[in-house]
């Protein structure tokens, strides 16, 4: 397959009418670590974006960061810290889960994918801080929209539009994202001994609740014997984990409100920055499943009104390892047995969850062109049966 690499927005241009004078489907990249999800793209040629880098404004005082796509988010990140400040939609890692290599996710590959972590609840999806954007619609033709402060916006608000559409709707040439003061103080408090429904009880009382927690997870035994993280890995059996986090005495003074409200449901510890920050990003990266390599990975989205029934039907017949992220209203399955189709026991409790998505994460490439996405009825016309959609 014939790759494209632009170094500039005008080679994007000359690129993409190259492509369009011969019909030739084209395939976005920017750090490519996200190729593995869903179903292979049928392209002609590969447009890789990753020349585009480089951070080309921040201003702190204004919340607010331009960048090309190919810039990593490792050095987007780095360039914040220094400045206390965050990007708030918490962008996973996938690279590890789908065989590339840590670190090389890029700012354009998470807002084409609208990935977020466990603080989506809380801090809105990758969308919902994307401001504006310039890029080359697939007509080889110039635009942009949005802008660098949302009251100045007008006009249709493309940027939302493009943030999910996996670089199907136009090659994006610069990004511009709020970003927020990072946390002073995160902590997790980490209940043992939970079974699925009780630990789905609970953090649906947490997340509605008033002790504003950034996130909520429970790893079953199995999962839990994976995580890098020692207290976790040695806890011996399943762990529920909590997270608050803000100015220290607020953080401190909800983690103890915590402790307290699960002191009789088990073993309570608790975990603080360094660690604490490791737990998420597992969470988020699905690091529990990174090996073996060959294992079938989905991502199942659920309603969080809907969720704990939803997972209660799925757990009285799961058939894999699993963990629940509750933050982001998610359940990750490894399904390893099966070709890339929906297994069986995964629908029964997706069925009950209206709107509720599945979408194949990771898998070999000859599984990959059966492993269509799920998505469950939301409306009257819908309800006669479940539709399929390719998951990308």
């Amino acid at each position: 397959m014939e790759a494209l690499r632009p170094a500039a927005e005008k080679d994007v241009l000359d690129a993409v009418a190259w492509a369009l004078a011969g019909k030739r489907p084209l395939e976005l990249v920017s750090g490519a670590t996200k190729r593995g999800i869903g179903r292979p793209v049928g392209a002609d040629a590969v447009l890789d974006l990753s020349g585009l880098r480089g951070v080309l404004l921040y201003e702190p005082e204004e919340l607010v960061l331009t960048a090309r796509p190919g810039t990593p988010l490792s050095e987007i990140e780095a360039l914040l810290a220094g400045n206390g400040q965050c990007l708030a939609f918490e962008p996973p890692d996938l690279g590890p889960l789908l065989g590339a290599a840590a670190g090389a996710a890029t700012l354009g590959g998470a807002l084409a994918a609208n990935l977020s972590g466990p603080r989506r609840p809380k801090a809105g999806a990758a969308r919902d801080h994307l401001l504006g954007v310039k890029a080359v619609s697939g007509r080889a033709e110039r635009f942009k929209s949005g802008g660098r402060v949302v009251k100045n916006v007008t006009g249709y608000d493309l940027p939302k539009l493009l943030a999910g559409s996996w670089g199907t709707l136009a090659a994006v040439t610069e990004a511009t994202v709020k970003v927020l003061p990072a946390p002073e103080k995160l902590r997790t408090v980490l209940v043992a001994g939970l079974d699925p429904a009780q630990a789905a009880a609970a953090m649906g009382r947490v997340l509605s609740g008033p002790l504003e927690a950034s996130g909520a997870a429970h790893l079953p035994a199995p999962v839990a014997s994976a995580s890098a993280v020692a207290r976790v890995r040695a806890s011996g059996g399943a762990v529920t984990a909590f997270r608050v986090e803000g100015p220290a005495p607020s953080a401190e003074a909800r983690a103890a409100e915590l402790r307290a409200l699960f002191a009789g449901a088990g073993p309570v510890e608790e975990l603080h920055g360094r660690n604490s920050r490791a737990l998420w990003r597992e969470i988020a990266g699905a690091a529990f499943f990174v090996d073996p390599p060959d294992r079938l990975v989905w991502r199942l989205s659920l309603p969080p009104a809907e969720g704990a029934r939803a997972v209660a039907e799925i757990g009285r017949s799961l058939a894999a390892e699993a963990f629940y992220d509750w933050g982001g209203a998610l359940v990750v399955g490894e399904a390893g047995a099966h070709r890339g189709q929906l297994p069986s026991y995964m629908r029964p409790g997706l069925r009950t969850a209206s709107g509720s998505k599945a979408r194949l994460t990771r898998a070999s490439r000859a599984a990959r062109p059966a492993g269509k996405g799920w998505k469950a009825p939301t409306s009257r016309r819908a309800a006669s049966g479940a539709r399929t959609r390719v998951a990308r």
